[in-house]
This record gives structure tokens, C-alpha cells and sequence, in this order.
């Protein structure tokens, strides 16, 4: 069965990142049917090699050294549509996991079909999304998600997992936490409004689209300020040469905010935040990095910040995955020295643990 598998050696993993960041894969096999995921998943117990899925390369930093065992490239392709009898406007899609995002927003966008308008631009591939809960300007993916279809690593089989069973919290979810590689996405489904109102509950957005503005105004409107901030899917450049936002927004208990809001306050700064569930305080990473000595630009080696968003690290050109990982280090220990808070890096590190 894994004969008729194009497993290919030695190849390069940088050009299918982002960050364009990462050594070889020491085997490598791109999948574009079921039955070739579970050749290769299969393959690999029989090689007893560990094993990496690759998606659209946007939220991973691949060391150096490359991966020492199989990376399987995901390319399941296809959408379909199914309008729910009695419910009014609701339309159920479904995207396989290989389906680019942002043109998948933009199929829905054409349809007039509203629930994901706002994470328009994200780079990655629809089957990243329940993965980390990807959410942009007020909405969450995990808002319209009805359903993931995943494959079960070690038994092979398929089950359809609810929004609840998918545990949902901000930027996570089981497939990145407690349940973390046991799952491969195989396709997501998403319940979406026909003719919906757009969602414009983010400040950005409410700046510059106008009242009555159409699913399409909101789309554009977000990959405006997408590209402003040097992070729109495919835009070129050095400053698209990232994973996107790097670390996490720190969510605190009031107790912790009200001290880093009076140390603050000491400096002469007034600290932005956001309500968070369970009476907890969302505080903007980007702003402490920023009040912590890192300007835009920042440079360390061929690694650095963005020029127009703090919160992106970047490969400036020739940087090493250890570069990036130095530059992280720096501004974890500056941000929690100064306001006491240790961010969370959002990026997955590959090519690391799994080294023999």
C-alpha cells in the first residue's frame, strides 16, 4: 500500500513556510486523498518513523536541522454546500483541510454567505483553523464551526468531533492541547448565514466601514489593515516572512492587571486591554513588547520584528531558525522582568523534540 506513495528524501521544508525558515524532512510525501494519508500513516509505524503534519506552513518554525522522520504535506481538496431546511438562512459549508483559507473566505464572501468574513488574509489552510481557534478583528472561527472531521492517528479512524468536543477556548482547542497530535483534520464544517450581516464589532473595523456595509466592504476592509500591519496572506516582502503574530495576547486575573496597569501608569503609559472571560483582562502583547524596549524593526542577526507590528518576528533575510528562537528568548525575559507576565508563543517548534 505505501508504494503507491511518491515519497520523496532530503527535502527542504523552508519553502513551505511562511517564515521561508527550515532545515530538511527526512522523508516527505504530499497526501491529496484519504487513502494516501492513512498509506503514509501507515508507512510510517512500519518504519517506526515519527511523523510531522504540514499544512500551509503559517504557524510553525522548523528548526535547522530539518525533521528526522516523515512530514506528510496535506492537500485534500473539494467544497460543498447544504442549505438547512427550516432554518431559515443557514447554509451548512464544508471544506476539506487542504483548501487554502483565504480563498475559502472569499468563496463564502462571493456567496454572500456571512459567519467568517473577518478572518479574511489569514495565511494557512482551512484544516489549521480549529487547530488553534483562529480568530481576527471580533470573530472566532470556532463561532461558526459546527463540526471536524479528523482521522485518528493510531487506529485509523474517522470521527465527526462537535464544537463542544472540540473544547474551544482562545487560540485553542484539544487538537493543540490535551489531545494535541492524536487527530489529522480531514475536512471542517462551518454553519454560515446567507445574506447575514456582517460582523463589525472590532474598533478597526468600525473606523473605517461605513453603516450598510456589505460582507465584501468588511472583507476588504480587514485585508486593508491586514496589509498595513505587514501581514496579509501573500504579500511579500520581509515583513510577510513570519508566522504572523508570534506570541499570544497575555489573558491576567484583575489582581495582575491592576499591577501591570499601575506600573504602567509609573512610566507614564495608559495600558490598552480587552474584557476576557471569567472576569479576566486580555492585555495586547504587541503593546508590552513595544513599552519593553522592542521598537518595529528591531533586528537581532538576520531575525527581527516587523517594521509595522511588534508582534510579528521575522526573517529579515537568511535567518536561522536559532536566530528567531534568540530573538524570542530576548523579549520573553525583557516583557516578564518589566510587567510580569511570561507571553506565549503561538508558533508550533518542529524539528526539536522529535531530533534522536
Amino acid at each position: 500500500m505505501a508504494a503507491t506513495l511518491k515519497i520523496e528524501e532530503n527535502v527542504v521544508l523552508a519553502p513551505f513556510t511562511t517564515f521561508r525558515i527550515g532545515g530538511k524532512a527526512r522523508y516527505f510525501v504530499e497526501v491529496r486523498k484519504e487513502k494516501e494519508l492513512r498509506a503514509a500513516l501507515e508507512h510510517a509505524v512500519k518504519e517506526d518513523l515519527v511523523v510531522f503534519i504540514l499544512g500551509g506552513g503559517s504557524n510553525v518554525l522548523i528548526s535547522d536541522s530539518g525533521f528526522p522522520g516523515l512530514v506528510i504535506r496535506i492537500n485534500l481538496r473539494g467544497i460543498s454546500r447544504m442549505d438547512i431546511p427550516g432554518e431559515g438562512n443557514a447554509v451548512l459549508v464544508t471544506a476539506m483541510a487542504g483548501e487554502d483559507w483565504d480563498e475559502f473566505v472569499a468563496w463564502c464572501v462571493e456567496r454572500d454567505l456571512a459567519g467568517i468574513e473577518c478572518l479574511s488574509g489569514i495565511p494557512g489552510l482551512v484544516g489549521g483553523t480549529p487547530i488553534q481557534n483562529v480568530g481576527a478583528y471580533g470573530q472566532e472561527v470556532s463561532e461558526s464551526i459546527v463540526s471536524v472531521r479528523v482521522l485518528e492517528r493510531t487506529t485509523g479512524e474517522v470521527r465527526d468531533l462537535s464544537r463542544d468536543e472540540s473544547g474551544f477556548e482562545y487560540r485553542k482547542s484539544i487538537f493543540n492541547t490535551s489531545q494535541k497530535d492524536r487527530f489529522v483534520v480531514l475536512s471542517v464544517t462551518y454553519e454560515l448565514k446567507k445574506g447575514g450581516a456582517p460582523k463589525i464589532a472590532y474598533k478597526d473595523l468600525q473606523n473605517i466601514v461605513e453603516d450598510g456595509a456589505s460582507l465584501k466592504d468588511v472583507r476588504n476592509a480587514v485585508r486593508r489593515i491586514r496589509a498595513s500591519k505587514g501581514m496579509l496572506v501573500r504579500q511579500g516582502g520581509a515583513d510577510a516572512r513570519s508566522a504572523g503574530s508570534f506570541f499570544k495576547n497575555p489573558v491576567v486575573d484583575q489582581e495582575s492587571f491592576e499591577e501591570m496597569k499601575g506600573k504602567a501608569g509609573e512610566l507614564g503609559h495608559e495600558m490598552p486591554s480587552f474584557p476576557a472571560p471569567y472576569g479576566k483582562v486580555k492585555v495586547p502583547a504587541a503593546w508590552l513588547i513595544e513599552r519593553s524596549g522592542f521598537e518595529r524593526g528591531y533586528r537581532k542577526g538576520n531575525a527581527g520584528l516587523s517594521t509595522v507590528h511588534a508582534l510579528a518576528l521575522t526573517n529579515r533575510g537568511g535567518a536561522m531558525a536559532a536566530e528567531v528562537l534568540e530573538l524570542k528568548k530576548e523579549i520573553l525575559a525583557k516583557v516578564e522582568a518589566l510587567w510580569g507576565v511570561l507571553l506565549e508563543p503561538e508558533p508550533n517548534l518542529v524539528g526539536y523534540e522529535e531530533a534522536r
